[in-house]
């Protein structure tokens, strides 16, 4: 084992059925600032960590979406694979590209990078 992690945490996104009533919550609640990532997505700052409002619609997931940092994502894809998770969406976004998988409990997380692209139609 190394003393250093392969992922670490990075980014937190929740998931709001209208964005402009969650940044409205989240800025008279906590004090955060927003940055609009076009109509459906509001990144989120001055919160201790970074992280994301996300506009979904129909049912949204019951906990936040946390989102791990890595260099390396098919590495990381790999890695996730060999330890029992599923790998399941991959995006690209204004920014980078990330990979969603389970564990095997069914909790979803995301693993982004700043590098590089998916080849995703």
């Amino acid at each position: 084992m190394t003393d250093t992690p392969l992922a670490r945490l990075d980014y937190v996104e929740l998931q709001v059925d209208d964005l402009e009533r969650g940044k409205a919550f989240y800025q008279k609640a906590f004090g955060w600032t927003f940055e609009d990532y076009g109509p459906d997505y509001a990144a989120f700052t001055n919160a201790g960590l970074d992280g994301g409002l996300a506009r979904v619609d129909g049912p949204k997931a019951t906990n936040a979406l946390i989102v791990l940092k890595s260099d390396d994502l098919e590495a990381l894809e790999q890695s996730v694979s060999d330890a029992g998770g599923q790998v399941g969406e991959k995006l690209n976004f204004p920014g980078g590209r990330r990979f969603h998988f389970t564990d095997p409990a069914g909790n979803e997380l995301a693993i982004w990078s700043d590098i590089g692209e998916y080849d995703v139609d």
